[in-house]
């Protein structure tokens, strides 16, 4: 006595191999193609429909970068490292004309700020 039959089961991949290969058939082959599968032409019907079901729940995949959670803090330290060598730079230069306005005072004779009371 055989066993029981079990209905048989396909992949989602197997079905859109399928829909695609039935796509592509010229006229009159497409019934040697399911007769070789061993398929239904109900099969195909609901398989194209399945197919594209799922296909347009699926969201266009967006072009361009992904969206990079930590942009905004990279984009603040970017900035505030570009002031901190601003400021660094302008510290170098008035600490040169203090250097040079003490040597001029030197050089003249004049007070500096230092020895005023």
């Amino acid at each position: 006595m055989p066993g029981k039959a079990t209905r048989r089961r396909f992949t989602l991949g197997y079905k859109r191999k399928i829909v695609a290969l039935a796509a592509g058939l010229p006229d009159g082959e497409l019934g040697a193609m399911l007769r070789r599968e061993g398929l239904y032409s109900s099969h195909l019907t609901h398989w194209r429909h399945q197919v594209a079901t799922l296909d347009a729940q699926t969201p266009e995949p967006q072009r361009g970068r992904k969206p990079d959670p930590t942009r905004p803090e990279k984009l603040r330290i970017n900035q505030l490292e570009r002031d901190l060598a601003r400021a660094q730079k302008r510290l170098v230069q008035a600490e040169a004309i203090i250097d040079a306005q003490k040597k001029l005072c030197a050089l003249l004779g004049l007070p500096s700020s230092e020895e005023q009371p």
